[in-house]
C-alpha cells in the first residue's frame, strides 16, 4: 500500500518520486549507483554500516503492521520443526521423534482452543504465534486456522531455506535477518509462552524467556513445558538448583504440563510468584 499523502503534509509521496526516478532517460549518470535513492538501493541498505538502520527496521516493520491490525498480546508457540504430525509419523528417523508426533496434535488443539478465546477479542488478544515453520509450529498454526482466527509466523532466513507453512495468516506472516529482533517480537506482546519438545533452537527460546524473567527484565507471565518425561529427560532441572547456579524458587517459573486442556486451564488461572525480596529467607 502506498504511503496517503496527507499524512506527509505538504511533502511528495516516496513513492511517486521512486516512479519518477525510474522512468528518466537512461544514461551513464542515471544508471550509476550514486544516483538510486538511498531509501531505494538495496545495495547502500546491505552495507556493513547500515546495520543499525536495518535492524531499527526489522524492529518497526511488524510492530506497524501488527498495530495496525490491532493484535494487543500473544500466546508464544515455541517447539522443534522435526516433530512430526501423526500423519507421517512412521518416517521419523527415530523412535522418539515417533512418540514425540503426539505433541504435534496436543499443539494443534491447545491453539485451537488459545485461539477459540481469541475470537472473542475479535482477534485482538491471546493471538498464536509460532516460528512460521513446520513441525510444533505448524500444528499451531493450522490449529488457529481450524478454530477460525489468526494466527502470526515469525520466519527467519537460514542457509537451508524453508518456505512458511501454509496456515500462518498471510498478513501476519513475517521474515526477519536477525535472530535477536525475532526473538523481541517473539515476546514484546507475549501474554503465556508454550514450549513444546525441541532442540537448539526451542531451548535457546525458553532460557531467553527464562532468563528475562528471572532477572526481572520481563514480567512474569505462564511458561508451559509440554512434555514431562521429555524435559525432565533432557534437562536436570533439579540439579540447577541443588548446585546453586540458580534458585530453588527458580523452578517455580515454569510448569510443566502435557496436554492441551492441562495448559489452557493453568493460563486461565495463574498468578504471579510473590516479588523476590518478599520470599522466604530473603
Amino acid at each position: 500500500m502506498k504511503d496517503d499523502p496527507k499524512h506527509h503534509g505538504p511533502f511528495r509521496d516516496a513513492h511517486q518520486d521512486i516512479e519518477t526516478a525510474d522512468s528518466i532517460p537512461d544514461t551513464p549518470q542515471t544508471r550509476a549507483p550514486a544516483y538510486r535513492l538511498a531509501f531505494d538501493d538495496p545495495d547502500f541498505l546491505c552495507r556493513e554500516e547500515l546495520r543499525p538502520v536495518r535492524l531499527q527496521l526489522e524492529l518497526l516493520k511488524p510492530q506497524l503492521i501488527l498495530d495496525e491490525r490491532g493484535v494487543e498480546s500473544t500466546v508464544v508457540m515455541f517447539g522443534g520443526a522435526r516433530i512430526p504430525s501423526p500423519a507421517t509419523r512412521d518416517t521419523a528417523r527415530t523412535q522418539t521423534l515417533n512418540e514425540l508426533a503426539d505433541y504435534y496434535e496436543e499443539a494443534r488443539k491447545f491453539a485451537y482452543a488459545i485461539t477459540e478465546k481469541s475470537l472473542e477479542s475479535y482477534g485482538r488478544e491471546d493471538v498464536i504465534v509460532t516460528g512460521g515453520g513446520p513441525g510444533v509450529m505448524e500444528a499451531g498454526n493450522l490449529g488457529a486456522q481450524e478454530a477460525g482466527g489468526q494466527s502470526i509466523g515469525l520466519s527467519i532466513v537460514l542457509p537451508h531455506e524453508q518456505a512458511p507453512n501454509a496456515y500462518v495468516t498471510p498478513d501476519l506472516c513475517f521474515n526477519f535477518h536477525y535472530f535477536a529482533i525475532r526473538k523481541m517480537h517473539f515476546l514484546m506482546r507475549a501474554k503465556a509462552i508454550s514450549v513444546f519438545p525441541g532442540g537448539f533452537g526451542t531451548l535457546d527460546e525458553l532460557f531467553e524467556a527464562l532468563t528475562l524473567i528471572q532477572t526481572g527484565r520481563m514480567e512474569q507471565i505462564p511458561i508451559l513445558l509440554f512434555g514431562t518425561k521429555f524435559w525432565k529427560e533432557i534437562i536436570n532441572w533439579d540439579a540447577l538448583a541443588d548446585a546453586g547456579t540458580i534458585s530453588a524458587e527458580d523452578l517455580q517459573l515454569f510448569r510443566f504440563v502435557d496436554t492441551a486442556e492441562d495448559a489452557v486451564e493453568i493460563i486461565e488461572t495463574w498468578e504471579p510468584l510473590p516479588p523476590r525480596d518478599a520470599l522466604p529467607g530473603r
